[in-house]
């Protein structure tokens, strides 16, 4: 396997006085009637990533679903609307989480309807933490007329057809298989938006308006459900570990492709899976600290 770049960004060692609380409080927000593992991954991963806490806060429809993935996973449950989705009255509880936030994570089996969008938005605007937003916080987002406007640091990790949709354009269209239109797509909206973006795909591209950066690490094997919450997981823990936007989504994106390749090294690229993925965190992690 290849070593990291000489440049990828790395964590400080820990020192032998550290505390949980050193290494910050992540909490991760989505989850739905039906999409209660999604959320759980992004959680399980922040706790292999590093984060010294991690909250997570689902609808109250699926927290003992959510409670069964991980007992060192601490997990709040808030209103859901009929449909098994976050209602809009859950923002009160939601703005108390955040403020109590090193790092946030919104996204993962979140779904999608008028009170989730009205949720997302508000989230968006108000957390002061450093937050990554994934899935359908994404469709959420693309809803809204100025994404410029934020109380916090911000990381979208879109794919292809995430990114023409928060570009106003058809997700399924012509442009989702133009990787250059989608790069310098994204180098812009990082700029207008101030904020990072993820571009997920092969050679995966980070932006922030002012750098850019590849990834090397990864593999066709990854194209299978729930690898993209795990990516999730481990942005919000570098995040509350207090890694920069920048530097969290470009250490994330090696440490999760590289978590890939272990993945596929033992199970093969077709049988290889999230969890499988989630598993291997470690491997990456023990080759970043060298």
């Amino acid at each position: 396997m290849p070593l990291p770049p000489s440049d990828l960004p790395r964590l400080p060692p820990r020192p032998a006085t550290a505390s949980k609380r050193d290494f910050g409080r992540a909490v991760v927000i989505g989850g739905s009637t039906g999409m209660a593992g999604a959320p759980a991954l992004s959680a399980m991963a922040a706790l292999r990533s590093g984060a010294g806490l991690v909250e997570l806060v689902v609808p109250d429809t699926v927290v003992a679903i959510a409670a069964g993935f991980d007992p060192c996973v601490m997990t709040r449950g808030l209103q859901a609307a009929a449909d098994g989705r976050f209602a809009v009255g859950a923002v009160a509880g939601l703005r108390e989480s955040m403020l109590r936030a090193d790092a946030v994570a919104v996204g993962p089996g979140i779904g999608r309807s008028d009170e989730v969008r009205e949720v997302v938005i508000a989230l968006w605007r108000e957390i002061p933490a450093p937050a990554v937003f994934d899935a359908d916080a994404l469709w959420a987002l693309s809803t809204c007329s100025t994404l410029a406007e934020h109380a916090g640091p911000r990381l979208l990790t879109p794919h292809a057809g995430e990114m023409l949709r928060l570009l106003g354009r058809n997700p399924a269209g012509a442009e989702a298989t133009d990787r250059g239109f989608l790069e310098a797509h994204a180098r812009r909206m990082a700029d207008e938006i101030r904020g990072t973006i993820l571009l997920k795909g092969s050679a995966t591209l980070v932006a922030d308006g002012l750098r850019a950066a590849r990834n090397t690490t990864g593999n066709p094997g990854m194209a299978t459900a729930g690898t993209g919450d795990v990516l999730t997981g481990v942005a919000a823990a570098l995040l509350a570990q207090g890694l920069p936007a920048f530097e969290a989504a470009r250490l994330a994106a090696w440490v999760h492709g590289r978590a890939g390749d272990a993945a596929a090294a033992e199970f093969g690229q077709v049988s290889m899976t999230a969890r499988d993925l989630l598993d291997r965190l470690h491997v990456a992690f023990r080759d970043v600290a060298g």
